[in-house]
């Protein structure tokens, strides 16, 4: 699904199209930046490495939308790469008491931002769709969680659907995907990285918060000067 007059009616459109204009926030640590509504103070929060034997990325709701295969995806480079979750304050008097996750992303290297481009998420054998101006191909949030997990680990590394709700999601042990999520000693309140229960070698999958909560969110990929992809976020449209 191209989402087009839905952007438009809640972002007007500047002199420089979004994702490439400004503000733009994703990774910015311990700086305050100028919005239209306003300074929004960001910081960073570290939530570990996510395992990308792929490199086939999905994003999307993991209570609500995630499937043990046939999942829309994009393609990234393969490996173990760190996952940033970055948070902005939205309270008028900008001291941290109103946190709401703007972006989270997965860096592939150090390089130097060269411009940013929205990456349209397909399944397996689709075309994915060339993109103009402000359109995006995104994925749906109806738990107000979105994660980031590869491709081809789910279905090994997870029991039968079926079970997922009560095993997995949400019960009375500490260790459910709900409680992970709500501890704040883990990594914070609204993060969680999580070994897949039949994981073998370090599967994981990482969660978060999605800002506002739910609704639809674009990928958007971060390339150097030599067109190398070095880094990709999810916006969630707290900055704008």
């Amino acid at each position: 699904m191209i989402i087009s007059s839905w952007f438009r009616r809640f972002f007007p459109a500047r002199k420089r199209i979004w994702p490439n204009a400004n503000p733009w926030g994703a990774l910015q640590n311990e700086t305050t930046i100028e919005t239209d509504s306003g300074p929004r103070f960001l910081w960073t929060v570290s939530c570990g490495d996510l395992e990308l034997p792929s490199g086939r990325l999905i994003a999307c709701d993991p209570f609500a939308g995630l499937l043990p295969a046939n999942m829309p995806f994009i393609e990234t480079p393969r490996g173990r790469f760190p996952v940033t979750v970055t948070l902005a304050d939205v309270s008028e008097e900008q001291n941290r008491s109103h946190a709401r996750e703007a972006y989270a992303s997965i860096v592939f290297s150090q390089g130097i931002e060269t411009y940013r481009k929205l990456l349209p998420l397909a399944k397996d054998g689709e075309e994915r769709p060339e993109l103009k101006g402000e359109d995006f191909v995104g994925f749906f949030v109806d738990a107000g969680t979105a994660c980031f997990v590869d491709e081809t680990v789910v279905k090994p590394c997870m029991p039968d659907p079926k079970t997922w709700l009560k095993s997995l999601f949400e019960n009375e042990r500490a260790d459910c995907w709900f409680s992970r999520m709500d501890d704040p000693n883990h990594i914070r309140d609204g993060i969680a990285n999580i070994t897949l229960p039949l994981a073998k070698n370090g599967e994981n999958l990482i969660l978060f918060h999605t800002g506002w909560g739910d609704g639809v969110y674009p990928l958007i990929g971060s390339f150097d000067s030599a067109d190398r992809l070095i880094a990709v976020h999810i916006d969630f449209f707290v900055i704008k």
